[in-house]
């Protein structure tokens, strides 16, 4: 009999009865009680399996971070470090390239660390649906909705990507702007990315106009760099572009920067509206107008409901946060 088989009985996660025999205070009673039934039953010895358990068990948390120059994801990991600390986890951080297969990394990190759950930030959810099958401990995407993936272990928290991109849109449709170029990331790659672009053509559509992607889309990943390069690509598709959406407040960054270099004004000239909310934004000259996501919430929420599932307390949960407008000096009405 080893833990695996408790778990297995009792219809609990191995991390939970390793918190139980540990006497873990992170458990509820009804878990508590129903895998020490079992271990009773079976004439569990703890002391004769200290050594193997010592191996299995672990009371760490392993972030897995798909780019390493996401500013949102790294103000979210500083909350989530700070918040396992004061809950007396260890935390182990991954971070991995945006073309990186997360999940076959999740499977490399769990039997290498045995972790109590995995936090995910950034996801292509093709990869979850390939194999996420494999993984037994729980899991919960962060910024991503995993809703649609119907897995019992794994949770998400998210904002609702596809209201807040077209709230940023028919905000700079408001302004007047017409002519509006979007920078995002792949969208056979990135779920964010084709949930926000489904909500830029919500907003074109509700004002009788289509979105040309050809022409007014760029792709690139989520850095200021390639936010910079891709805007200097965008005005090659659209020189008549009088703003730019574009989906992470770094790429925006980037974009103003390569807005100046062709010895254009911003917001005078091309207005810049961002994705996310970073406090780098508040430092911007001019100011960034963005749509911003409750990151603290966002970590705060995905830890609540990661712990709760490895106290095997609920089955998986899907939440979508608020976000709001912030309305910088990036973003203004088009001169007439």
């Amino acid at each position: 009999m080893t833990i695996k088989d408790i778990a297995k009985e009792s219809g609990y996660a191995v991390g939970t009865v390793s918190r139980v025999l540990n006497n873990h205070p992170d458990v509820s009673e009804k878990a508590r009680k129903t895998i020490m039934a079992v271990v009773e039953k079976h004439h569990f010895k703890l002391n004769s399996n200290a050594k193997h358990l010592k191996q299995q068990a672990s009371s760490g948390i392993a972030i897995i971070v798909k780019g390493s120059q996401n500013m949102l994801f790294a103000s979210i990991v500083e909350r989530l470090q700070r918040l396992m600390s004061e809950k007396k986890y260890a935390s182990f951080i991954y971070y991995i390239g945006e073309e990186e297969n997360e999940v076959e990394r999740a499977e490399r990190v769990c039997l290498e660390r045995h972790p109590l759950g995995i936090l995910f930030l950034g996801s292509d959810l093709e990869f979850f649906k390939e194999r996420f099958d494999r993984l037994e401990i729980p899991c919960v995407l962060v910024t991503n909705s995993a809703a649609e993936l119907g897995f019992d272990n794994l949770s998400s928290v998210s904002t609702d990507d596809e209201s807040g991109a077209q709230a940023a849109v028919e905000h700079l449709l408001k302004l007047g702007h017409r002519n509006i170029g979007i920078l995002g990331g792949y969208m056979e790659k990135s779920h964010a990315a084709h949930t926000r672009y489904k909500g830029c053509e919500k907003a074109f559509a509700e004002q009788g106009m289509k979105l040309e992607p050809g022409r007014q889309y760029r792709s690139a990943f989520f850095s200021m760099e390639e936010g910079y390069h891709a805007m200097e690509q965008l005005f090659e598709q659209m020189p008549d572009l009088t703003a730019v959406f574009a989906m992470a407040d770094v790429l925006a960054v980037g974009a103003i920067r390569a807005v100046r270099d062709r010895g254009l004004r911003v917001p005078e000239d091309v207005s810049v509206m961002g994705f996310d909310g970073i406090e780098l934004g508040n430092y911007l000259s001019p100011r960034l107008t963005t749509v911003r996501q409750a990151r603290e919430r966002i970590a705060d929420r995905s830890l609540e409901i990661l712990l709760s599932d490895i106290a095997g307390e609920r089955p998986a949960v899907h939440e979508l946060l608020p976000f709001d407008i912030v309305e910088g000096e990036s973003a203004a009405k088009i001169a007439r």
